[in-house]
């Protein structure tokens, strides 16, 4: 998962891909950077942290150009701990190119070994993004033939991208010259959108509220499988390059990882989240009786819109029972179990008065690993609750997730191979809910009928490429090097994304 932007302007534009990063710092905080163009120079900067922490005025006044991309990463893929491998990436054949993107391709091994024995490119980290990028940059030497770059050859090198790369991908880049091109995974399974701005700034990013956020009109989403090529007048050319698409995005960026202010594929991610809270509505009145619930208290941040439409629905009150530290660091890697109980302590504290003597309702957006869940659970039990049911808005994350959310492999995960009594037991709730995925499904698609599915691999196990496998998946996690414990990593709430979101 990460966040992605790209400008053409007629101004300098290194201000405005900050402040769109910011706006997308939730989809990423391991690496940040910016590439600016001006004439046929590109001007770069990036490095390990926040934006905030990445570009000083230094760094800012060293990007100078009216066109240029940015990106804010959370790996999935490679080694977090390699500055080389936050983006952008850069190749100076042909043409001179620049990449952000978003996703992560499950073909990569393959395609690695194609470009270093077939296509004689050499790639020099363990990123899935720079095999995509030196993908592309030999298709486009292929369809230019060494001739000036004609924006037909554009969209037949991403024909041909389509054809060799599996997996997920929204991608960005810069053409020195030429301009900027934007495309899309066949399925859509990543975000993308298009939007304008005063002067005839085009924008494309991986939310609608990095348009919003920096005056920018959100026009659309970037279709499955389209290519967007933009000139550096700003004039805009598109093509469907993908033999066959169809609209399956993400489900889990409607569940956890997108701002609830976002629209992504014509779905409000607040309206979604508010028909999960419907829907998981039924499920809590067939396990634990209204009257038996004296308040619904949700798991900060992604999980209140769901907590208070099922508060409304079930008549009973809301409640605000935790308050989360804003200014705690991120707490993702962590060297042990003691450690990892005293981060949710320090990220979360209980409010005991909404607690002492009290049945409460806790609900969270998803559980992972399950080891937040569990301590969360008993620091309600701790502040004095006398009764402690626990509901999930999204249903039990039972398998690995390959299309560029970083999940645990099978055997971390809490809810693969136990029953939700299981699970209960272990977390030890006294009750516990699950969303149920049919329903899910429905109460989000509703929103938007032109959405043709939904990617819930790590819900329902089906895999929407068709070409995943026990051992692909294996050997997707083994690639995976965080620069940590990977046994000691606590991905029970993932990046904490919506950290800084209210």
């Amino acid at each position: 998962m990460c966040g992605i932007v790209g400008v053409v302007s007629a101004n300098p534009v290194n201000q405005l891909i900050y402040d769109a990063l910011l706006l997308l710092q939730h989809r990423g905080q391991d690496a940040a950077g910016i590439v600016t163009q001006e004439g046929r120079k590109f001007f770069m900067h990036k490095a390990k942290g926040m934006v905030r922490d990445v570009f000083r005025t230094r760094n800012m006044r060293a990007l100078p150009g009216s066109l240029g991309l940015g990106q804010v990463r959370y790996p999935t893929a490679g080694n977090a701990a390699s500055e080389e491998e936050a983006q952008p990436f850069y190749v100076n054949a042909p043409f001179g190119i620049v990449m952000v993107h978003n996703g992560n391709l499950t073909n990569a091994r393959q395609l690695r070994r194609e470009l270093a024995e077939t296509d004689h490119r050499h790639t020099n980290t363990e990123s899935d993004s720079e095999v995509l990028l030196n993908v592309l940059a030999h298709e486009l030497a292929r369809a230019s033939r060494g001739a000036p770059l004609q924006s037909e050859d554009v969209f037949a090198a991403v024909r041909a991208v389509h054809q060799r790369v599996k997996g997920s991908y929204a991608v960005v880049a810069l053409i020195a010259g030429y301009g900027l091109l934007a495309f899309r995974d066949p399925f859509g399974i990543r975000p993308l959108c298009l939007g304008r701005g005063p002067g005839n700034t085009v924008m494309l990013a991986s939310e609608s509220v990095a348009l919003e956020g920096t005056l920018h009109h959100l026009e659309r989403d970037v279709a499955p499988g389209e290519a967007i090529f933009v000139h550096p007048d700003g004039r805009i050319e598109t093509q469907q390059c993908a033999a066959a698409s169809q609209l399956v995005p993400c489900m889990f960026e409607y569940v956890y990882l997108a701002r609830p202010d976002s629209v992504m594929d014509g779905i409000s991610v607040y309206q979604a989240r508010l028909n999960m809270g419907e829907t998981l509505a039924k499920r809590v009145v067939s396990t634990v009786p209204p009257s038996e619930i004296d308040a619904i208290i949700p798991v900060p941040e992604s999980s209140r819109p769901s907590a208070m439409q099922l508060a409304q629905l079930l008549g009973i009150p809301y409640r605000e029972g935790f308050v989360k530290n804003r200014y705690v660091g991120r707490t993702f890697i962590m060297p042990g179990q003691s450690t990892r109980k005293k981060s949710v302590r320090q990220k979360l504290n209980a409010i005991a008065s909404e607690f002492k003597g009290k049945r409460v309702l806790l609900v969270d957006d998803s559980i992972v690993r399950g080891t937040t869940s569990k301590e969360i659970v008993q620091m309600a039990r701790d502040a004095g609750a006398t009764k402690v049911y626990l509901a999930s808005a999204a249903p039990p994350v039972r398998y690995p997730n390959v299309y560029g959310i970083d999940m645990p492999t099978s055997e971390e995960l809490i809810a693969h191979g136990r029953t939700v009594e299981e699970i209960r037991q272990w977390i030890g709730a006294d009750a516990l809910i699950y969303q149920d995925v049919e329903a899910m499904k429905q109460a989000v698609g509703r929103i938007n009928p032109q959405v043709q599915g939904f990617e819930a691999s790590c819900f329902d196990g089906r895999y929407i490429t068709g070409d995943i496998s026990d051992e692909d998946v294996a050997a997707l996690n083994a690639g995976r090097n965080r620069g940590g414990d990977e046994d000691e990593q606590d991905t029970s709430r993932l990046s904490l994304p919506n950290a800084d979101v209210a």
